[in-house]
């Protein structure tokens, strides 16, 4: 399997050239931002960031984090059946892939969730060298190693990017907004 490190027409990672002028990361400080209107998509170049280094319960904190960014971008609470669904696959993808850094990359360093228009990027880095791959073939009755098939059924596209100079990677994942 081949990975790309950007997408046709995806977001540029932070801070690279072309990636235009990004609204500035929102630590988890718990304020809130008023929320967006539940029929516009969140507002593009929102950033949100999480440290996870050393912390504890990371994968429920994790999805409590992108729970509160979801709800200050007015896809949750959804207005219908589509709208939950498509939120919830975000937060099971926040939950895979921060799991995979937590068993395979050696804990996750950061959560990072991103907008641009109607897409929404998730990254989780790590200091890992491996690179994350769905099981083939996929065995529904084995028990454990369906993250990544579920990040692969569920997203738009994946990939994962090395850190230059560095040991780690960055995995991403880009899902569409809820309609």
């Amino acid at each position: 399997m081949s990975f790309r490190s950007l997408p046709p027409g995806a977001l540029p990672p932070e801070g690279e050239a072309g990636s235009g002028a990004a609204a500035p990361a929102r630590p988890d400080d718990g304020a809130a931002a008023p929320p967006a209107p539940a029929d516009e998509p969140a507002p593009s170049g929102q950033v949100r960031r999480l440290r996870l280094v050393g912390a504890s319960g990371m994968v429920p904190r994790a999805r409590d984090f992108a729970r509160r960014a979801l709800e200050d971008w007015g896809w949750l609470p959804a207005a219908n059946a589509e709208q939950r669904a498509a939120a919830e696959d975000v937060l099971l993808v926040v939950s895979e892939l921060v799991t995979n850094a937590c068993l395979h990359g050696g804990g996750p360093d950061e959560l990072r969730l991103r907008t641009a228009g109607k897409v929404l990027r998730l990254e989780v880095s790590d200091s890992g060298t491996g690179t994350p791959e769905p099981r083939t073939p996929h065995r529904a009755s084995r028990p454990g190693g369906h993250g990544m098939f579920i990040v692969q059924r569920l997203c738009l596209d994946w990939g994962v990017q090395r850190e230059t100079g560095a040991a780690g990677k960055t995995v991403w994942a880009e899902l569409s907004a809820p309609l």
